[in-house]
């Protein structure tokens, strides 16, 4: 659905270490461990403020935007042609660019190739069962899709108090691995001849 901003390097999760600074900037140094995060916070705004979003005026994503938010600039080019940024991150590049409102430092004692995913998949479902779904304990949860973001999901529900997660997915062989995060029942729709949803409200 984003408008074709070529050519572009795209890419948004990954960890990565600081290589320098902009002018301006304080709260990282050369050699800091960070996690880019494609919704970045300014930390001024009204949503930066409100414990209830993180739709930072400044720094939501944005996936038409190809360039630094501050001069307009892309800092990528080849052949002296402009290659455009991706949602502020360009992770698939050895080097990239990114507003300081869009990293997070973590401890460099965390191994950037397991810690990545962090990012996104796993703040992603983490944050949408605690911050947004918010379940009650004592209550059935069910989670669509488990992959990254899907079992992240699933493992605030466990820690929410949700007494049973229902874990729905076309691979049943999933069904192990979501064990180890709190699921209790799997429905694979494929397993059934009416829409999932009313199999789940039988449930």
């Amino acid at each position: 659905g984003q408008t074709p901003v070529f050519p572009r390097i795209l890419g948004h999760e990954a960890g990565g270490i600081v290589e320098s600074v902009g002018e301006g900037v304080t709260e990282l140094v050369p050699g800091d461990h960070v996690l880019p995060v494609f919704t970045g916070e300014c930390k001024d705004c009204v949503h930066c403020k409100s414990e209830e979003s993180n739709l930072c005026d400044l720094l939501r994503i944005n996936v038409d935007r190809g360039v630094m938010i501050g001069d307009g600039q892309s800092r990528f080019t080849i052949n002296g042609k402009p290659i455009f940024h991706f949602v502020g991150t360009s992770t698939f590049s050895e080097y990239t660019v990114i507003h300081v409102g869009c990293l997070a430092k973590i401890n460099p004692e965390a191994p950037l190739d397991k810690v990545c995913v962090l990012s996104c998949g796993i703040s992603t479902g983490l944050g949408a069962t605690l911050n947004v779904a918010k379940p009650k304990k004592g209550s059935t949860v069910a989670i669509f899709g488990l992959g990254a973001v899907g079992l992240a999901a699933m493992e605030g529900a466990r820690m929410a108090g949700a007494s049973r997660i229902i874990g729905v997915d076309l691979n049943p062989a999933k069904y192990e691995q979501a064990k180890k995060f709190g699921c209790t029942d799997f429905v694979n729709p494929k397993d059934h001849t009416k829409p999932v949803q009313e199999v789940l409200v039988e449930m």
